[in-house]
């Protein structure tokens, strides 16, 4: 199943380097990655697209949530059926 993930971390090298590999570390491609600034000139905005199942994306998350860089990481997925899809960000 495909994946966003949304993650806000901090601007500081390394940090992109330490996420990617989590992701390596799970066996985990990331299909699409986009990293963009915030208001905050000391936090990132990361945005990325996994396939995996949904054990794998709550593991992966759960150890995002470790990393010392990370501030904070959602997952985001459509809920609703074939009429009122929506775009909802989910703790997971």
């Amino acid at each position: 199943m495909k994946h966003t993930l949304s993650i806000l971390l901090q601007n500081e090298s390394g940090a992109l380097v330490r996420v990617a590999g989590l992701f390596a570390a799970r066996h985990v491609n990331i299909d699409a990655l986009t990293v963009a600034a915030t208001h905050d000139p000391a936090v990132s905005q990361l945005t990325l697209v996994l396939h995996g199942d949904d054990g794998t994306l709550q593991q992966i998350l759960r150890q995002l949530r470790k990393l010392v860089d990370v501030l904070d990481a959602n997952s985001l997925s459509l809920v609703g059926g074939r009429d009122g899809s929506r775009l909802a960000a989910t703790p997971a």
